[in-house]
């Protein structure tokens, strides 16, 4: 994501947290934001919103599987294989 495309991310994630001002209880908006902070790299603002997303409708596979991408991707990218020898965490071994 180049730094325009960012901009205009960061854009309507912020539009979309007025509307959810408005109506806290809109799945969707809730949803769209959270795909909206996963785009730009911001994990933590994501799974937030997803799991807020699944108080509210706790049948959503698809925001239950795109959280435990997020988790892989977190758990992948903060992993430093030299820094250990605990192969339970190691990428290369699983």
């Amino acid at each position: 994501m180049d730094t325009k495309e960012k901009k205009e991310a960061e854009q309507e994630i912020a539009t979309l947290s007025a509307l959810l001002e408005k109506s806290p209880e809109d799945v969707a908006l809730l949803e769209q934001r959270a795909d909206l902070y996963y785009r730009t790299g911001s994990f933590g603002n994501a799974i937030n919103d997803y799991k807020k997303v699944l108080e509210k409708k706790p049948d959503r596979q698809t925001v239950k599987t795109k959280i435990e991408l997020i988790q892989t991707i977190l758990r992948y990218t903060n992993t430093d294989i030299y820094a250990s020898t605990n192969t339970n965490m190691d990428p290369w071994l699983e």
